[in-house]
């Protein structure tokens, strides 16, 4: 069945125009005109700018013949868009309608037609795309309205939240961008502050001081089995590094630097912050012989890159400057795109069902685009433009994603029509592709890039910006400007004063060449092996081998020591103080899988139990070591003390077992945090997740902390540091505490 879909939809590329500029562009299942979209024997057609009908089988059931979508709303104080492309006016219209649609009657943005309510990550990513210029009071109270004691609030998810996730700071990102489009000196002033604060307490919480990267869940890929090995419980997503988080935290050093440059503030310490994150980045993530970064490194005491592409991450590398101009144009070659689309990540994971994975969703395909179109890729564009527009006119709404295979919304796990970012991913073709505005804190630099198959007069009129109200024309195609006019005089630079005030008109001219040529990395949507079993036994690793596998990478403590071929027992004499190994499975094609739950030999280990330093708490729960076990809240045991005592100097991992059934395990926000001080040696954070709702009975252990001790007795401190260590909930920050691990590995 599968098959004979693919040859229907590849047929609709021998659709040919009855003139040569009717077709827009075309992608590999589908082809997009000026006035229509056509998959297979299906179609949309704009019948003007506030009109499109749709045969396409509608999520409702409804007639086919009669799916139609019509302008109802008023959008006339929103900027006016018209081009030669009649169905890309009708889309723009959808999205502004849609918009209004998502706006509640408090003032804030709703996230989609089926979720109400706002979202850090949602409004921030949204806010950057496209609403800034069009709602700006309505970003500033949807922004607002994600902030908590002077701090940005983490979305709930993984393990109770922050810090198991940190990209919350994406909330800067739009702050920021709305100062730049509103000038707003007290904005900025309030802004600066809640985001120098939430900095500093990522700082002291989420920042590994060993990698110098941030600890925390992939931004926006918050569904754990979506993305993460099936192992991976909380406390290992919280100690990986992902790239799309530490992307944004490199980001928010340089909006500090900038917010911090406005205000008259040192910015010195920003700007080495940003400076040393980025090291780190290209240090740790980026594998040059793919030509792109890991998706994130994982582990428990060691880490490895799992070298999937993660599209959010990649895009930001390049808007960010991350990586350097060579990387941005192989970072855009080289990542992987699928007929319908760029994926959130590739390759897929085998037996888990299209949300994240096998999905597309057009708010990262925006963000890819904006990248495609900074490196000049225009085929990369091209693809990225007619996958925002395909779903959109076919299923006449913005829909949050796709299953990747098939393009439609058939199979998702979860789903919502009239989605904010997708919505705002679709006006961001106009204002930042087409018409290449570039919002900065001394005005707007324009750099439009508007593909041949695009080519034709635009106009983008009733753009209030700061002081002014503007009308845009571009005219031609390609990424470079032959003329820049500004209220009918020729300018030597293509920018906009913040510094004008009134109505002003600006006329860009192209220059009608495309840029050179580059290529794309097109594929079939692939899956990677299922992760190979591992388990140790008599001196060897056993390997449970499955499926077409080519080889099998092992990994010791971080490091891969050898590659073998299929195999089932590997024969290692336990020699080690400490060894944790990792498997991968290699296919024919190259894709590595995630490896399976490590393996960790320790010689050297010791427990001490908790209640040996405290009252015992007196709970009916089960399943712990020992006489007992102690409570930690924002009230008991908030300076527990305990000793260690070393016979022999040399570096240690300590941990804690713990029990945490404040709430599930992918929800919620009541991950408990403490901090862990010896003298002047240590001062690091604790995470204790949460392990399910009331699961008191079953035992985890928290984030490691590795130091070196000397011989004899050390007299540690587990405190409950404000406001550090409060999270998300601030109420309710409990614990359980059976014991105190620690493992010497070296």
């Amino acid at each position: 069945m599968k098959k004979t879909v693919i040859c229907l939809l590849l047929g609709a590329l021998s659709t040919s125009a009855s003139a040569i500029n009717d077709i827009v562009y075309k992608s590999d299942s589908f082809s997009v005109h000026s006035d229509r979209v056509i998959q297979g024997k299906y179609s949309a057609r704009a019948l003007s700018a506030t009109e499109i009908l749709s045969d396409y089988p509608q999520p409702d059931g409804s007639a086919t013949s009669q799916s139609i979508w019509k302008l109802t709303k008023n959008v006339a104080n929103y900027p006016q868009y018209s081009s030669d492309q009649v169905l890309v006016d009708a889309l723009y219209n959808m999205a502004l309608e849609e918009t209004l649609k998502d706006i509640e009657a408090d003032g804030t943005f709703r996230t989609g037609k089926l979720w109400d309510g706002v979202w850090t990550r949602d409004i921030s990513y949204s806010i950057f795309l496209s609403q800034v210029l069009i709602n700006p009071d309505v970003c500033k109270t949807s922004l607002l309205r994600k902030v908590q004691n002077g701090r940005i609030i983490q979305d709930t998810g993984t393990g109770g939240s922050w810090p198991v996730s940190t990209d919350r700071i994406v909330w800067a990102f739009a702050a920021n961008e709305l100062y730049n489009v509103t000038g707003d000196k007290s904005w900025l002033k309030e802004a600066y502050q809640i985001i120098r604060n939430s900095a500093i307490d990522d700082q002291r919480v989420a920042k590994n001081p060993e990698t110098g990267l941030m600890y925390g869940e992939s931004s926006f890929l918050d569904w754990r089995e979506q993305e993460y090995p099936l192992w991976m419980e909380p406390i290992d997503i919280y100690k990986s590094h992902c790239l799309g988080t530490n992307a944004l935290h490199y980001q928010l050093y340089r909006i500090l630097e900038q917010m911090g440059a406005e205000l008259k503030e040192p910015v010195q310490e920003y700007k080495t912050k940003a400076d040393e994150l980025k090291k780190s980045i290209n240090k740790y993530l980026w594998i040059e012989e793919k030509g792109y970064y890991a998706q994130f490194i994982y582990g428990k005491d060691f880490y490895i890159q799992s070298p999937r592409c993660e599209t959010l991450g990649e895009s930001l590398t390049i808007l960010f400057n991350i990586a350097d101009s060579q990387q941005q144009a192989r970072i855009v070659e080289n990542t992987i795109v699928t007929p319908y689309g760029i994926p959130c990540f590739s390759p897929q994971i085998p037996d888990i069902p299209p949300y994240h994975n096998n999905a597309i969703w057009p708010f990262v395909q925006a963000y890819w685009n904006l990248a495609s179109a900074k490196t000049g890729n225009e085929k990369s564009l091209v693809k990225g433009i007619a996958s925002i527009y395909r779903p959109a006119a076919l299923l006449l709404t913005n829909w949050e994603n796709m299953v990747a295979e098939s393009g439609t919304i058939k199979g998702t796990q979860v789903n919502s029509p009239v989605m904010m970012w997708s919505i705002s991913g679709n006006l961001a073709m106009v204002y930042r592709v087409y018409c290449g505005m570039n919002f900065q804190t001394d005005g707007i630099r324009f750099t439009p890039f508007v593909p041949k198959t695009l080519q034709g007069h635009k106009k983008l009129s009733n753009i209030k910006y700061r002081n002014s109200l503007l009308d845009i024309v571009v005219n031609g195609y390609g990424n470079k400007i032959k003329s820049y006019t500004l209220d009918g005089k020729e300018q030597a630079n293509a920018f906009f004063s913040a510094t004008l005030t009134g109505k002003h008109s600006i006329v860009i001219e192209l220059n009608n060449e495309s840029p050179a040529s580059q290529n794309i990395n097109l594929q079939k949507i692939e899956f990677s092996l299922p992760t190979p079993k591992l388990s140790w036994r008599n001196d060897s690793l056993y390997i449970d081998c499955k499926g077409r596998t080519k080889k099998y990478v092992l990994y010791k403590n971080g490091i891969q020591i050898k590659e073998l071929a299929p195999t089932k027992v590997i024969y290692l004499p336990r020699t080690d103080l400490y060894a944790e190994y990792m498997l991968t499975a290699v296919d024919v094609q190259g894709n590595e899988s995630f490896s399976d739950t490590p393996v960790v030999l320790s010689n050297k280990e010791q427990m001490i139990e908790a209640e040996l330093y405290s009252v015992q708490a007196e709970y009916p729960f089960t399943g712990y070591s020992g006489k007992g076990f102690i409570e930690f809240t924002t009230e008991k045991n908030l300076n527990y003390s305990f000793r260690i005592k070393v016979v022999k100097e040399g570096d240690y991992f300590i941990d804690f077992k713990y029990a945490n059934g404040e709430g599930p395990i992918n929800t919620e926000n009541k991950c408990a945090i403490r901090t862990l001080q010896l003298r002047n040696i240590l001062n690091q954070s604790i995470v204790f997740p949460q392990r399910g709702v009331n699961v008191w009975n079953e035992w985890g252990y928290s984030n490691g902390i590795k130091v070196h001790l000397t011989t004899g007795n050390h007299i540690f401190h587990l405190k409950f540091e404000q406001p550090y260590n409060e999270n998300m909930n601030i109420k309710t920050n409990r614990f359980m505490l059976d014991a105190i691990r620690i493992r010497q590995f070296k």
